[in-house]
């Protein structure tokens, strides 16, 4: 079924729009997916923020060049799927990795990263990266210590001297005692 002229610019400014809108593009073969497996990789995807669509070949490279990006002839051939991360870059990948080990029927081509290249090794190196909050909470584990440690220091002197007088106290009340 032919496909119009006004429907070919249409789906080329949807893809323009999704590559506009996300931080990494991961492309890859999905021969063999059932309906099943493809609706359930695309609600994981959405838990992390991005999206999954099949693309067609010539108006993805299209839409890729229109855009800025540099396009391998080999990235667009045979059945295309393209994974727009619109929050998380490694939580898609991750996505997309874990997915891919356990239906083998999905297989990456390669992708973008802010619209430089990154080969299939990269998008799993960038799988592996944790989320974004175990990052964010490592880093201010690291600022805090610093801080912790001099409050710690501060305080040691005045828990010393505390000790000292409890001491003292505790001797001067048994003695009273006896």
């Amino acid at each position: 079924m032919a496909v119009s002229k006004e429907r070919k610019k249409e789906i080329v400014t949807s893809y323009q729009d999704w590559l506009s809108k996300s931080q990494a593009v991961f492309l890859a073969e999905y021969i063999g997916l059932s309906v099943k497996e493809m609706d359930a990789l695309r609600e994981k995807v959405r838990d992390v923020g991005g999206e999954f669509h099949v693309i067609k070949n010539t108006l993805g490279k299209l839409a890729f060049q229109d855009s800025g990006y540099e396009v391998p002839e080999d990235l667009f051939l045979g059945s295309t799927a393209a994974g727009f991360a619109f929050d998380d870059a490694p939580a898609m990948a991750k996505v997309l990795a874990d997915f891919s080990k356990s239906v083998e029927f999905l297989q990456f081509k390669g992708g973008y990263l802010d619209k430089n290249m990154v080969s299939v090794d990269e998008i799993k190196a960038l799988a592996e990266l944790p989320p974004l909050p175990v990052v964010q909470a490592k880093l201010l584990g690291t600022l805090m210590a610093p801080a912790t440690q001099l409050a710690r220091l501060l305080v040691e002197p005045a828990r010393q001297v505390a000790a000292v007088i409890g001491a003292y106290a505790q001797t001067d009340a048994s003695a009273a005692e006896s």
